[in-house]
């Protein structure tokens, strides 16, 4: 396998996650937290299966912030590009799990830490040896990390690498719909590899059909879509070939970070494979078949437990799941 880096930019959070699934934040209980934030949890997934990661971001210097990097290290990522600030604290969000496993949020993000990393923050070591960057549109705000992003995924181009985006749309951390779309309309063109739910394709591209909006998505220069569905499975488009994979049917526990482990086992399945910016356009209908059918599987691991990082599998477990 090839050993070049997963680099991930982005907020990490404490998620609080409910004791019980099926009510209301009223009826809840007690809360116990789990370190998540999407980049953090690509990276962690890629980590698990014994890839190299590295995640930039900046939390507080708070007891949050110590535990998502005691956390994120435990779980072999690369933390040393992690800043610490004072002038905020770490993010939190608060889960409330309806009775099918999906989630509701209540944020504490005004502003965060991380919000608050600057494009000058960004260290040009820490695209040494690349084999992706990763992003998605939480920290594309009017605020100091949306110029960070632009600055990492610069480091990413000089070094060869390409660059996966998850748009992973959350309302209500922006003002307005609109500015949101705005957004992940900007950074779009900015990526080689989109990850899209089915739940998000028509507001992110006004179609309601995936086959209708890839040619769109193709003219602005992205070279492969992930297209995820939920217990219906996931598929993959270039311009040349696509491929479908069926989830396994399970209990879901919890789909927290179901998403994030999609895209960062697809990626790491890709980098095994030898897939890069150079020939990702030129990959067969059974990469892309294999690369899914890893990725279902090592997502229907995860949402059989509480939690994101927690419940990602190590490439050994997802193996013998397989078997």
């Amino acid at each position: 396998m090839s050993k070049k880096r997963l680099v991930a930019i982005g907020e990490a959070l404490i998620d609080f996650i409910p004791s019980v699934k099926g009510c209301d934040f009223d009826d809840v209980d007690s809360f116990f937290p789990a370190v998540g934030g999407a980049p953090a949890n690509v990276c962690a997934a890629f980590s698990k299966l014994g890839g190299e990661s590295v995640f930039l971001t900046q939390l507080g210097d708070d007891p949050f912030g110590h535990k998502i990097e005691r956390a994120l290290k435990n779980a072999g990522i690369d933390v040393s590009h992690i800043a610490f600030t004072d002038k905020a604290n770490t993010a939190l969000a608060f889960v409330s799990l309806a009775a099918d496993g999906n989630r509701t949020f209540s944020f504490y993000r005004k502003p965060s830490a991380d919000m608050l990393y600057a494009s000058d923050q960004v260290e040009k070591s820490a695209f040494e040896d690349v084999f992706a960057l990763h992003f998605c549109s939480v920290s594309l705000g009017d605020f100091p990390m949306k110029d960070a992003h632009d600055r990492a995924i610069g480091y990413a181009r000089e070094n060869g690498a390409l660059v996966s985006f998850d748009p992973n749309l959350r309302f209500m951390l922006w003002d307005s719909k609109e500015a949101l779309k705005k957004a992940v309309l900007e950074f779009i063109p900015k990526a080689d590899v989109l990850k899209i739910s089915d739940e998000e394709l028509e507001f992110i591209t006004g179609k309601d059909s995936v086959d209708d909006a890839l040619p769109e998505l193709f003219e602005k220069g992205i070279k492969l879509v992930l297209f995820t569905c939920g217990k219906e499975g996931m598929y993959a488009y270039t311009k040349k070939v696509s491929a479908h994979a069926v989830s396994p049917k399970v209990e879901v526990v919890d789909t927290t970070g179901a998403g994030d482990a999609s895209i960062g086992s697809f990626l790491w399945k890709l980098n095994d494979s030898g897939v890069n910016s150079g020939n990702i356009e030129d990959v067969t209908e059974d990469m892309l078949k294999d690369a899914l059918e890893f990725s279902t599987v090592f997502c229907t691991i995860s949402v059989q437990q509480k939690g994101a990082i927690p419940s990602y599998p190590t490439l050994e477990q997802v193996q013998k799941y397989k078997t």
